[in-house]
């Protein structure tokens, strides 16, 4: 069973582009009601996938220079990585079951 990463600007490349399997990423802000929902949907990801994926949440008001460079301009916004390479992306509310989905989605077209 794996836990949800809290990641920073000084942390996102080691633990998210150098990372050994794919990870998932949310970018959020404590004040947002949606990014709230979306935290019990992905600590059930990380639980039931932890072993095969990893999962990752970015403050975007602690972390202000990679929401920026990655463009984010709503929030939550899921991003999935592979490779250290960005291969999609979503906004909004996603439950555990579609970011899976998303997931092997993103994971099929990319291999």
């Amino acid at each position: 069973m794996s836990a949800v990463l809290q990641v920073t600007d000084a942390t996102f490349e080691s633990e998210v582009l150098k990372s050994d399997k794919p990870v998932v990423v949310d970018f959020w802000a404590p004040w947002c009601m949606p990014c709230r929902m979306m935290a019990p949907n992905l600590d059930q990801l990380a639980s039931e996938d932890g072993d095969n994926v990893k999962v990752c949440k970015v403050n975007t008001d602690e972390s202000q220079r990679i929401a920026a460079t990655y463009g984010i301009m709503s929030i939550p916004s899921i991003l999935y990585f592979h490779n250290g390479e960005e291969i999609g992306r979503t906004v909004g509310v996603q439950t555990a079951d579609a970011l899976k989905a998303t997931l092997d989605k993103v994971m099929g077209e990319s291999v």
